[in-house]
C-alpha cells in the first residue's frame, strides 16, 4: 500500500496527509451545508473550525509528547517534528476548547455552533483513518483470519505479516457514528449532540483498542486510549445530561416571558374613549343651551 503518492522536488504528497486535507474539506462542507439550513452565520462557523483546528493540533501534540515522554527525553528533536506524532484524543480536547474560546469572544450560541461541527467531525475521522491504512499506523495485532492485511513496505506496522485491519474498522465505525449523530441531531436538545459525540466515540475506541497493537503507553490493564475513553465517556454522559437541563431552563424562560402581559403606557392611560370625544365634537351650541333651559324648567 503506497503511503507516497508523488513528489515535486523535495516535496513529498503522502496519502495520509491528502486523507487528512479530504476528510477537513468534506467535514467543513457538510457542516456549512448544515449551518446554512438552520439559519446560523457561516462566516462564524468557518472561525469557529478554525480556532478549534488550531487548538486540536497543539493539544494532539501535546497529548502526544506526554504519552511517548521517555521518547521526548531521549531524543528532544521530536519536538521540532511537526508532521507526524498526533493523538486523537489531544485533537478533541483541543478543539472543543478552541470553539469555546472563539464563541466567548464572537458572543455566539456555542452549543449550536458545537452541534453542527461535531456532528460533522466523524466525517474527517473516517478518511482520517483511510489515510492511517494507507500509511501503517494505528495496525492490529497478528491474525490468522482471512479478513486481513499485509503490509511489505510500512515505515510503522510489521511487513509480512498478517494483521486486523483495525484502520478500516475504525473508519467504518466513525462513517456509523456520523449518520447515527447526523439522526439524532433533529431529535436532541442544543448541546447533546455534540455530547452523544463523545459518548459514542469513546465507547468506539475503548473496544477497537483491543485489537490493536501499535505502540502507545499503558495505564494498568487498560491502554492510554483506553484509559482516557472511560474519563471522556463520564464526561459526555454529565454535559448531555447539562445540555438537557439547561435547554429545559431556556424554554421555560421563554415561555414565562411571553406570558408577561405588555404594561399600558402614560399615554394610553389618558387616552379618552372615541365615543365620548365624537359625542363631545357633534354637540352644537344650540344644543347645549337647549339642555340648559329644559334644566332650569324642570327647576
Amino acid at each position: 500500500m503506497p503511503n507516497d503518492l508523488f513528489s515535486i522536488g523535495p516535496f513529498t504528497v503522502h496519502t495520509y496527509g491528502l486523507m487528512i486535507a479530504i476528510g477537513f474539506i468534506a467535514a467543513y462542507l457538510i457542516g456549512e451545508y448544515r449551518a446554512k439550513k438552520k439559519g446560523l452565520d457561516v462566516d462564524k462557523l468557518f472561525n469557529m473550525v478554525i480556532c478549534g483546528t488550531i487548538g486540536g493540533f497543539l493539544c494532539s501534540k501535546i497529548l502526544f509528547y506526554i504519552t511517548e515522554i521517555d521518547q521526548v527525553i531521549a531524543n528532544p528533536r521530536m519536538l521540532l517534528d511537526f508532521a507526524n506524532g498526533f493523538v486523537v484524543y489531544g485533537g478533541i480536547v483541543g478543539a472543543l476548547l478552541g470553539g469555546l474560546i472563539y464563541a466567548r469572544i464572537a458572543k455566539i450560541n456555542f452549543r449550536e455552533y458545537i452541534d453542527i461541527a461535531m456532528t460533522s467531525f466523524p466525517v474527517g475521522q473516517f478518511f482520517g483513518r483511510i489515510g492511517c491504512f494507507f500509511a501503517g499506523c494505528c495496525y492490529g495485532k497478528e491474525t490468522a483470519s482471512a479478513l486481513s492485511i499485509m503490509y511489505t513496505h510500512s515505515d510503522f506496522a510489521p511487513n509480512h505479516v498478517h494483521l486486523i485491519p483495525t484502520q478500516l474498522i475504525s473508519s467504518a465505525l466513525n462513517l456509523v457514528h456520523f449518520f447515527l449523530l447526523l439522526y439524532l441531531s433533529k431529535k436532541l436538545k442544543k448541546g447533546q449532540t455534540a455530547s452523544c459525540y463523545l459518548i459514542f466515540y469513546s465507547v468506539g475506541r475503548f473496544i477497537v483498542e483491543f485489537f490493536r497493537d501499535d505502540p502507545r503507553g499503558s495505564v494498568g490493564a487498560l491502554s492510554t486510549s483506553q484509559f482516557i475513553a472511560v474519563f471522556l465517556f463520564a464526561a459526555g454522559v454529565v454535559l448531555f445530561i447539562l445540555a438537557g437541563k439547561y435547554a429545559d431552563r431556556e424554554a421555560k424562560a421563554d415561555v414565562e416571558s411571553s406570558d408577561i402581559p405588555e404594561e399600558t403606557s402614560a399615554d394610553e392611560s389618558l387616552n379618552v374613549p372615541e365615543e365620548s370625544l365624537a359625542e363631545g365634537i357633534t354637540n352644537t351650541p344650540e344644543e347645549d343651551s337647549d339642555e340648559d333651559s329644559e334644566v332650569k324648567e324642570n327647576e
